[in-house]
């Protein structure tokens, strides 16, 4: 059996098998990455348990296919999903209080500057796709966002900055 041709993504650098098929209009990332993420939501959307960590999942995504610089949609994408990231991990609310919080931050998302991406990810879609819906679906996404956030941690104090003027944690 031949094992199937990998790709490495343009976004996140994972390897994923090469697909044709469709990706995010600015989040940047090979078809086949975007197809293990859409595996993850498909299984969040299908168990009421899976979604405590649907924004994590999100998030993580995002900021590790932040796109291009020069597109104010692919900035705003990322500082906005890394401020979630940061009230998700060191200051937990409950997902309506993180949806309330993440409205006020889009409000002011105008104010966000480029923050350049890291060098590589230690984790990524890859490490918590082949476990989607599965018992160690909750894990292996936890584990994805909080490298995730680590791997952004030259841009916390900024993160942690902004968020702080906008929410009382």
């Amino acid at each position: 059996m031949n094992e199937p041709e990998l790709d490495l993504c343009c976004g996140c650098g994972g390897a994923f098998e090469v697909i044709d098929g469709p990706v995010h209009a600015y989040m940047t990332s090979s078809p086949g990455c975007f197809a293990a993420f859409n595996e993850l939501l498909a299984a969040e959307y299908s168990d009421v348990l899976l979604q405590k960590v649907h924004r994590l999942t999100v998030d993580a995504y995002a900021v590790q296919h932040p796109g291009s610089p020069d597109d104010r949609r692919c900035v705003q994408s990322v500082g906005l999903h890394l401020a979630r990231l940061f009230v998700q991990l060191e200051h937990p609310m409950t997902p309506q209080r993180t949806n309330e919080v993440m409205g006020d931050f889009a409000k002011d998302k105008a104010s966000l500057i480029y923050l350049k991406p890291p060098a590589q990810f230690r984790l990524t879609v890859a490490h918590a796709a082949p476990f989607a819906g599965s018992s160690e679906h909750d894990a292996k996404v936890r584990a994805w966002a909080e490298a995730a956030w680590h791997d952004w941690s030259a841009h916390h104090d900024y993160v942690k900055d902004w968020v702080r003027q906008r929410v009382d944690l």
